[in-house]
């Protein structure tokens, strides 16, 4: 029996000054996550990534929740037409309500915030706070630094071996879709 997904936390930037590439690796994930039947919550956005993949899931019929704090409403507004829009006071907020409602995450290339959303989904599996598939889009060799990162935090002792269980790099979409489908929680950590 598979790991039950409904699902699935999108980590994006909003970014508009990105290349294409990484414009279409959001349609993609937001179409295929649609078509997988389930439903798509990200950060709220209406711009860069987020609005790509915002867009994108509503015109393949997907169901997407985004999660925004109103302070960065004000600065940059939302993404409109949402199947739901929460509004948070903090990104502390947000960051909570994104785990709860989201049963796998995906980081796709991104900026300081996503880096920073997907480690923490990295450190809580790692901690036992959830046992949720992380999976990281390396298109290109994006995330590569951060995979040598990790390895030579293992290597060095920080962290231990287990921890390249902890998520999984992915070259494409497919094999993130792969990876999620497939996904059989690994063994506790401790």
């Amino acid at each position: 029996m598979s790991y039950p997904i409904r699902s699935v936390c999108v980590f994006c930037g909003s970014s508009e000054y990105v290349a294409d590439k990484y414009h279409q690796a959001a349609r993609d994930i937001a179409r295929a996550i649609a078509q997988a039947g389930w439903t798509t919550v990200y950060g709220g956005g209406g711009v860069g990534l987020m609005g790509t993949l915002a867009r994108t899931a509503l015109e393949a019929g997907g169901t997407i929740v985004g999660v925004r704090p109103r302070f960065i409403t004000d600065l940059e507004g939302d993404q409109l037409g949402l199947t739901e829009l929460i509004a948070t006071t903090t990104m502390h907020e947000r960051i909570a309500l994104l785990f709860e409602r989201s049963d796998a995450f995906i980081a796709l290339p991104g900026s300081c915030g996503t880096l920073d959303e997907v480690i923490q989904a990295i450190t809580w599996k790692r901690l036992a706070l959830h046992n949720k598939p992380v999976a990281i889009l390396d298109l290109d060799g994006f995330y590569r630094p951060l995979a040598a990162l990790f390895e030579h935090m293992i290597t060095e002792g920080f962290i231990v071996p287990l921890y390249r269980n902890v998520s999984r790099f992915c070259p494409d979409v497919p094999a993130v879709m792969d990876y999620l489908n497939t996904y059989e929680p690994p063994e506790p950590l401790f």
